[in-house]
């Protein structure tokens, strides 16, 4: 069985790698031009060569669901473009109705026409990415330690194979944390018309 080295795993996952505020053109795109910068941009996040970032379907979906202002013209500005990057690192954890809840508030704002500081959210996002990052260089290895002493406590029962379906288990189980963490918030914080009946 192959050993996955958790340290590398870990340094390919830079907020460089991500889409930046300046890699969103300020001209308007059309579909397939917003497609193709999604995949060129995360395509390092594809677990499978043949997997797709970004589909018309996709984007058609995100749009007639709200999560997207209204589209001119067939083309998207940086805003949209900005909100789908958002949409493409939070579809990974929650469900668009939770998406959409939690982007209701600043795609609101853009159809009003009021101002709305969308650059400073993506930015502190992408910082936060990276602060995350940092944090995850310690965290993975305590886990990887902690399986690693509970196999080898149990006498040769437990092999490579085990030991590497503990660490899948205690990764999701960490993920699944912050995923009920998150949707927590929602239900709390953002779902004004539930905490009002």
């Amino acid at each position: 069985m192959n050993e996955f080295n958790i340290d590398n795993y870990i340094n390919s996952q830079k907020s460089s790698n991500n889409i930046n505020l300046d890699d969103f053109p300020e001209i308007d795109l059309y579909m397939d031009q917003v497609m193709q910068l999604f995949e060129s941009k995360l395509n390092y996040t594809k677990r499978n060569t043949d997997d797709k970032v970004l589909t018309k379907t996709m984007i058609n979906n995100y749009a007639k669901s709200n999560l997207l202002m209204k589209i001119k013209n067939k083309k998207y500005t940086k805003n949209h473009l900005i909100l789908m990057g958002l949409i493409y690192n939070l579809k990974g954890a929650l469900s668009l109705t939770d998406i959409k809840t939690i982007l209701t508030p600043i795609v609101d704002s853009f159809e009003k026409e009021q101002e709305y500081p969308l650059n400073d959210i993506y930015q502190s996002f992408l910082d936060i990415y990276d602060l995350n990052l940092e944090d995850l260089k310690t965290s993975p290895n305590k886990i990887y330690e902690n399986i690693k002493q509970l196999v080898n406590n149990k006498n040769d029962a437990l092999g490579d194979y085990e030991e590497n379906f503990l660490l899948i288990c205690a990764y999701v189980s960490m993920s699944n944390f912050y995923r009920r963490m998150s949707e927590k918030i929602i239900d709390e914080c953002f779902n004004i018309s539930k905490n009002h009946k």
